[in-house]
């Protein structure tokens, strides 16, 4: 913990008592929350989250925009018809539009988009609105964010949120507001939360390097927004293989517990 103390940089609090919420479903990793009222970052593990990680399905909300910048989905409601390939997970197997593709976190869909994005368009956005580091080359367009060398820390996925909610990013207004749609999970009389679950782990048909380690990474990004300020958080979680079939459920539910102890949540 002195150690923690030592290195944090200004604006910073470490919490190591919430230690205790990753411990109770046995996983290790890290949360960062970012109070924009406050100007503070509240975290636990915080050197962990300056490290990078593959962003896996997080990056659908950059893939969102992208697609829509570049006219190559019109609207929420653009549907990407099936290709007829039987896939591992269910929900995939059926024509999606943009929505339900970001709600079922359909990777096929996502994966048509860059492709018809293409490689130059991709690289040059990704650049513009200064995601971590994506590695980006015409052998991995459609699975960068899913294997191989990309990565994105906690605290970049936060700042990039924050310059997306503030407009400080290369995207219109109105796909902004498709993609905020999209991104509400709950809405109660006190809160809105918004966000994305992602997960680094070998998808047969997908990773088709096997680059991964013998660790599942699991994401979850987002933003509350509450009748006071707006609060910006990134949990991310691992396991060794195989996972537990609490990981998957667990990220958000890890994430709740720990906005609930910081009085975030009710």
């Amino acid at each position: 913990m002195v150690h923690w103390l030592l290195w944090l940089p200004p604006g910073v609090t470490e919490r190591p008592d919430l230690k205790r919420f990753f411990d109770a479903r046995q996983f290790s990793g890290s949360f960062l929350l970012f109070d924009q009222r406050a100007n503070r970052y509240t975290a636990y593990n915080y050197a962990r989250c300056e490290r990078g990680f593959l962003p896996a399905s997080t990056f659908k909300i950059p893939n969102t925009l992208i697609g829509l910048e570049t006219g190559v989905i019109a609207d929420q409601n653009f549907v990407i018809p099936w290709d007829g390939k039987k896939r591992q997970i269910d929900a995939w197997n059926r024509d999606h539009t943009l929505e339900s593709a970001f709600r079922a976190s359909c990777v096929p869909y996502y994966q048509e988009l860059a492709r018809r994005v293409g490689l130059n368009r991709m690289q040059g956005l990704v650049k513009k609105m200064d995601y971590g580091r994506m590695d980006i080359g015409a052998e991995n367009l459609d699975r960068f964010w899913l294997e191989g060398n990309s990565r994105i820390s906690q605290r970049q996925e936060i700042d990039f949120l924050r310059r997306v909610v503030a407009g400080r990013v290369p995207f219109s207004a109105r796909n902004r507001a498709i993609l905020k749609k999209i991104m509400l999970m709950d809405s109660t009389s006190t809160y809105k939360l918004y966000g994305k679950t992602g997960l680094a782990t070998l998808i047969p048909g997908l990773n088709l390097k096997n680059e991964l380690p013998a660790t599942d990474i699991g994401w979850f990004v987002g933003y509350i927004e509450t009748g006071r300020t707006v609060y910006f958080f990134a949990t991310n979680i691992e396991q060794a293989r195989p996972v537990s079939d609490t990981f998957v459920p667990g990220r958000r539910q890890l994430t709740e517990d720990l906005l609930r102890e910081l009085k975030i949540l009710p």
